[in-house]
Formats: C-alpha cells, sequence, structure tokens
C-alpha cells in the first residue's frame, strides 16, 4: 500500500473512532431531557452524569497518554473502543440515577485513550506544515460525532424510548476497534524534518512537559475552553425545549445543525487558517484561536439574548458562535505539537486533556446544573412559590437555565486573554525545541 494510501486509511479510521467517541459521549446531552423528567432529577444531578464521565476521563488519561508514547498505540485505541462501547450499551440497562453514573465512569475511562494515542499518531503520520489540517480532519470526529447523536439518538428515543438509544449506540465501536489494529503503526518522530528517533531527555516526563511555558497557558486555555464548550453541549438541547418549546425531535435536529455542522466548518477554517498563519509567525496557530474567540463572544452574547420562541434567530448566532469556537481545537493541538517533542506528545496531550476534563469539561456541565437550579428557585421564589418540590419547580426552568446560560459569554473573554498569553512564549519554546532537535 502507498505511503499515502497508508496515511489515508489511517486518518480515515481515527476520523471514525473520535465521531464514535463523541456520539457516545454526547448522547447523554441528547437523551438529558427525558432522563430527568422520568427519574425527578435536578438540573445540577444532570450535569453530575457528564462529570462522571470526564473525571474518570481525565485522570485515566494520564496513564494512558504516557503509554501511548511507549506502547503500541493502535493496540491501545482498538482495546479503548471496544470496553466503551461494551459499557454504552450497558447504559441503556441502568434502573437509576447511581447505576448510570458509575456505567458513565467506565465509559469516560475507556474513551480516555483515545486522544492521546490518536493525536501521537498523527504528529507521526504528518509533517509538521499539513499536521493543522490533518489534526482537523480528526477532529471532524467531534461535530459529526455529536451531530449524530443529537439527530440518531433523539429520534431513537422519541420512537422507542431513550434506552434503545444507548443500545444502538454501542454497535459502531466494534467495527472502529477492528480497523484500528490494521493501521501500521509509525516510527516515532519519522515525520519530522530531522530525524529524533523516540529519544527523549532525562528525567520526569511530566516534569519536562510541564517545564515548557506555552505548555502551561495552553492547558489552562483548554480548561476554560471546554468549561463553556461542555456546558453548551450538555445543556443546549435542554435549553431548546424549555427555553424555546422545541420538541425532544426538533431539539435534537437544531443541536445538530448549531453544534454539528457550525463544528465541522469550524474545525476545516481552523485548521487551514492554522497551517497558514504559522508560516508567516511563530505564534500565528494560537493567534488565529485567540481571533476566533474574540469574534464568537458577541455572537453567543446575542444568541442568548433572542426571545422565547425565536428558533431560528438563536440558532443562526448560536451557529456562528460555534464555528468560531471550534476553530480552537486544530490550531491549539497543532500548537502543542510544535513545542512538544515526537516522544512525550502523548504524555503532553494527557497533562493537557487532565485540566481540559478535570477543570473544565467536568465543572462545566456541574456548574451550569447547578447555577440554572439557584435561579430557579429564586424565579420560584419571586413567583410566590412555597415548597421548592420538583413539579413546583418545573414552570420556572426554562427561567433559571437561561440566566445560568450568561456566563458563557464572559468566560469567552477571560479565553482570550489566557491565548494571548499563550502567544507570547511560543516562539521561544519553538526555537528551544529546533535546538534540541539539531543536537539529537
Amino acid at each position: 500500500m502507498p505511503g499515502h494510501n497508508k496515511t489515508g486509511y489511517a486518518l480515515a479510521v481515527l476520523f471514525a473512532i473520535n465521531a464514535v467517541n463523541f456520539y457516545d459521549r454526547q448522547i447523554l446531552g441528547a437523551l438529558g431531557e427525558p432522563i430527568r423528567r422520568e427519574w425527578r432529577l435536578s438540573d445540577g444531578a444532570l450535569g453530575a452524569l457528564a462529570t462522571a464521565f470526564t473525571l474518570l476521563y481525565a485522570v485515566a488519561g494520564v496513564p494512558l497518554g504516557r503509554l501511548s508514547d511507549r506502547k503500541a498505540r493502535t493496540r491501545i485505541l482498538s482495546a479503548g473502543v471496544f470496553v466503551w462501547s461494551v459499557l454504552t450499551g450497558l447504559c441503556g440497562l441502568a434502573r437509576g440515577f447511581w447505576e448510570l453514573f458509575v456505567l458513565r465512569l467506565g465509559v469516560g475511562v475507556g474513551e480516555a485513550s483515545c486522544a492521546p494515542a490518536a493525536t501521537s499518531l498523527i504528529g507521526d503520520l504528518f509533517p509538521a506544515e499539513r499536521r493543522g489540517r490533518a489534526l482537523a480532519v480528526f477532529m471532524l470526529g467531534l461535530p459529526f460525532g455529536i451531530a449524530a447523536s443529537y439527530a440518531v439518538s433523539s429520534g431513537i428515543a422519541q420512537a422507542w424510548g431513550w434506552r434503545s438509544a444507548f443500545y444502538l449506540a454501542a454497535l459502531p465501536g466494534f467495527a472502529c476497534a477492528a480497523a484500528a489494529l490494521l493501521i501500521a503503526e509509525p516510527r516515532r518522530g519519522v515525520s519530522e524534518s530531522r530525524d529524533v528517533g523516540v529519544r527523549w531527555r532525562e528525567g520526569s516526563p511530566y516534569r519536562l512537559v510541564l517545564s515548557i511555558p506555552t505548555m502551561w497557558w495552553l492547558i489552562l486555555s483548554g480548561a476554560v475552553h471546554n468549561f463553556g464548550m461542555y456546558a453548551i453541549s450538555s445543556f443546549l438541547s435542554p435549553y431548546l425545549m424549555r427555553f424555546h418549546g422545541a420538541s425532544l425531535r426538533s431539539a435534537g435536529f437544531v443541536s445538530m445543525l448549531v453544534y454539528g455542522v457550525g463544528g465541522g466548518m469550524g474545525l476545516l477554517l481552523g485548521g487551514a487558517a492554522a497551517d497558514a498563519a504559522v508560516r508567516r509567525r511563530p505564534n500565528g496557530r494560537v493567534m488565529v484561536a485567540a481571533a476566533a474567540i474574540l469574534g464568537s463572544v458577541p455572537l453567543l452574547y446575542l444568541a442568548l439574548g433572542r426571545a422565547p420562541g425565536d428558533t431560528r434567530g438563536f440558532a443562526l448566532l448560536a451557529g456562528a458562535a460555534i464555528i468560531l469556537l471550534y476553530v480552537y481545537y486544530p490550531a491549539v493541538y497543532s500548537a502543542i505539537q510544535d513545542v512538544v517533542e515526537p516522544a512525550l506528545r502523548g504524555t503532553a496531550m494527557a497533562l493537557y486533556f487532565l485540566a481540559m476534563y478535570v477543570l473544565g469539561a467536568s465543572l462545566g456541565p456541574f456548574a451550569t446544573g447547578l447555577l440554572s437550579d439557584r435561579f430557579t428557585a429564586r424565579a420560584a421564589r419571586a413567583a410566590g412559590v412555597l415548597e421548592m418540590t420538583p413539579r413546583a419547580l418545573e414552570p420556572f426552568r426554562a427561567t433559571g437555565l437561561h440566566a445560568a446560560m450568561q456566563v458563557l459569554p464572559v468566560l469567552g473573554v477571560v479565553l482570550i486573554l489566557v491565548l494571548l498569553a499563550a502567544s507570547r512564549t511560543v516562539t521561544s519554546d519553538r526555537e528551544r525545541l529546533e535546538a534540541w532537535t539539531r543536537e539529537s
């Protein structure tokens, strides 16, 4: 098989695995409202189900990332996707909150194998000048999987119940597990301009990664960005159903367009823009991410300002904001590859994801849910409600969630400042890596 065909097959499989990853991850966002109503959960509990996944995802990612720097990445991916697919199917058998909570913990462990191993593979399959676009294709699995999860899961749930959606979600992962074993494992460092082999510097790999100033800023940026993105993904469909009066199926369709199609456009735009920008200036990738977030803040603010029932206006503004928010991923992921040596990239991504998910993705849905509960109770008290029972609070949940979502544009401003700080250290860190590579 010619080299381009090998890399093309590998990238296609990695895209498919990432799509299944985010399909299974997002399924609670698509099915959250019917699950909440059946079990009479609060928004805080709904957010905690997302937190269950992301906490173990982040913690398990560190040893799995280190393992990806030492063992065959294709086998790690195959085992991971098989395990999380089995556990996703078992979620349909859950009979209460805690059973589903524990199963989602297991799904998180399985999915933790995906990003460190896959991004490390891409770093060795593609040269630096093509890496941003390759990572953008891989990351297209994110909006594609989320879009499919919103559209397919909500449709299945409305027709046959939410449990059936979990059962069917498990099936594609088994094919991906087999396909991953057919990827030829590349030698580490083979696509660098200089052959660095598998050599790494002496010392703790974690300390070496954290000795890079840019990594600290990028890790912080990941936490801030994922706080907002996971809050959106977890509560987008509930927001559409409560505030704009959409049905489960139509909320899933609009969410698919906003988060899925918009996200795909952002990834393609971000990958191309990041590769073009880095040819002009060493910190170009990070500056592209900062500029995109700057454009997203007013769009998100205006989207949340649309009146109840204006689903079209909300979708257009939120979709434009999501396009720009997704530019972040290929730009920052490829920036990490620019400042970290090949034999430490799996470790670097694992540390990045640890903060991204523990401080960002796990807190985002949970904190947003708690805020929503607090604002819901405040609205109920203002209306003269005395007993804070689930049934009494239900009419005020639209108001509560709408108020909680207002924190998202503020997070965008914080993220811009963090990315600008990262842009000031990228050049020197790249030069330091290039000097080390020449000596190797």
